[in-house]
């Protein structure tokens, strides 16, 4: 069997790569990288979110080519059932399977004013009202997740796919100074000091491309 490969775009300004990179890290499946340049075209119009149909992440494995976050922590649950991306009880699963599909579908406004920029950080920053409405809305899911289950992470000891689509929230908030409760920063704090995690922020820090989009301070 040829080994998975994950293509990924920048790892400084890209939420998509992180999601789908850590899903796939969080599973055990063992894979190579492939990183497209963030000056390439289709890349950048994924990260300043100009794409109608976004085709980074994009995992290949016996197979399958896999290019949505959802449908990759589908099929990374599937091929990598001990992993336990999903919980174990029935209305756990559909819980997670719900936040995961509305950061993955919603929360636009936080993306375009608050973009991902893992070198970045903007002491101070003007939140809109917009913007946060929806941060509101995470730590709402976020808090009802983490009273249910106790923590550490959103369902509990276990890491799950919930956590690698809430993870480039995360990093927003630290970006942007967004300040958090104690509960939720607790839980901020878990995500940060993951390996793979630190892992990512170090090759983010090391990667020499700039999108000058995404440098200016709103």
């Amino acid at each position: 069997m040829a080994k998975a490969t994950l293509t990924i775009s920048s790892k400084n300004y890209s939420s998509w790569s992180l999601r789908g990179w850590l899903l796939t890290k969080f599973s055990g499946l063992d894979f190579e990288e492939i990183v497209t340049a963030p000056d390439d075209a289709s890349a950048r119009a994924e990260i300043l979110l100009l794409s109608s149909s976004i085709l980074v992440p994009c995992l290949r494995h016996d197979g399958a080519t896999v290019w949505d976050t959802l449908a990759i922590a589908e099929y990374l649950n599937e091929a990598m059932p001990s992993a336990g991306l999903l919980p174990d009880d029935r209305v756990q699963r559909a819980h997670c399977r719900s936040i995961c599909g509305e950061i993955h579908s919603g929360f636009t406004t936080l993306r375009a004013s608050l973009p991902v920029n893992l070198k970045g950080h903007f002491p101070g920053f003007k939140i809109w009202s917009r913007a946060q409405a929806d941060i509101d809305r995470v730590w709402s899911i976020w808090r009802d997740c983490l009273e249910l289950s106790g923590g550490p992470f959103l369902f509990g000891e276990r890491r799950t796919m919930a956590d690698a689509m809430y993870a480039p929230v995360v990093t927003r908030f630290v970006t942007y100074d967004v300040k958090l409760e104690p509960q939720l920063k607790a839980y901020a704090d878990t995500i940060m000091a993951m390996p793979e995690m630190k892992e990512w922020i170090a090759a983010a820090r090391e990667e020499p491309a700039e999108i000058e989009e995404l440098e200016v301070e709103y």
